[in-house]
């Protein structure tokens, strides 16, 4: 069969609330998110691995707190005072910021201009704190006393809720026995996740078939160095 163009087309990810399914791997982060109110000192940080679920997750913040988002590289050519008058702010993947001191100056006045105001502060990165390796010991001092939420890693039923999410995203239907066969089959990453669903995908486009167990075994076989 001759095989088609693939075309990347955009992916429109759900981020609402009910699009997040709730498992033993990230109740409790969950919990915390919906309970920020209760933050200690109003301030955050939300700790996953790639594809965990950290920006869904801000993005249901950001509706419960009516906050703003921002990504921390793009906190240098902000108006920073404009943005801590919102009183609710979510920075994301701020633990790449370390050694950019431009950066992680403006993450600083962010702090202290929220903290000044009562308002609230939400960041996302892959690691804890005291592992980012801050340049700016006022800042570092500041985000190590945050509390904590932590993304675990996907037992099951996440993994499979994760699997099926990222294929809706793509306006693909699956059935179970896929869901399954996935699961049990791929390494039990987020990151794994999203990058077997794109595979999947571009194979699907480019051979002119639906996703079912026979490709996806293809796909599987050959990510593993196993097929032709």
């Amino acid at each position: 069969m001759a095989r088609q163009l693939a075309f990347d087309l955009p992916v429109r990810p759900a981020r609402g609330r009910a699009a997040f399914f709730v498992a033993p791997a990230n109740a409790l982060a969950v919990q915390q998110i919906e309970g920020w109110q209760d933050w200690p000192a109003r301030k955050l940080v939300l700790i996953g691995s790639e594809g965990s679920g950290k920006t869904h997750l801000v993005h249901v913040w950001a509706d419960l707190a009516a906050a703003e988002v921002i990504h921390a590289r793009d906190l240098p050519q902000a108006e920073l005072p404009a943005l801590a008058a919102h009183g609710a702010i979510a920075v994301e993947d701020a633990d790449r910021i370390a050694g950019r001191m431009q950066a992680e100056d403006a993450l600083f006045h962010l702090h202290n201009l929220l903290a000044a105001e009562g308002g609230t502060l939400l960041m996302t990165a892959r690691r804890a704190p005291l592992e980012w390796g801050l340049q700016l010991p006022d800042l570092a001092s500041r985000v190590q006393a945050a509390a904590t939420a932590h993304l675990a890693p996907p037992d099951d039923a996440l993994l499979a809720a994760v699997l099926v999410k990222l294929f809706a995203d793509r306006q693909i239907a699956v059935g179970p026995d896929l869901i399954g066969y996935l699961v049990g089959r791929m390494e039990r990453s987020f990151s794994a996740a999203a990058e077997t669903v794109a595979a999947i995908d571009r194979e699907a486009l480019a051979s002119g078939r639906k996703p079912g167990l026979r490709l996806a075994r293809e796909v599987l076989d050959k990510d593993n160095g196993r097929g032709d």
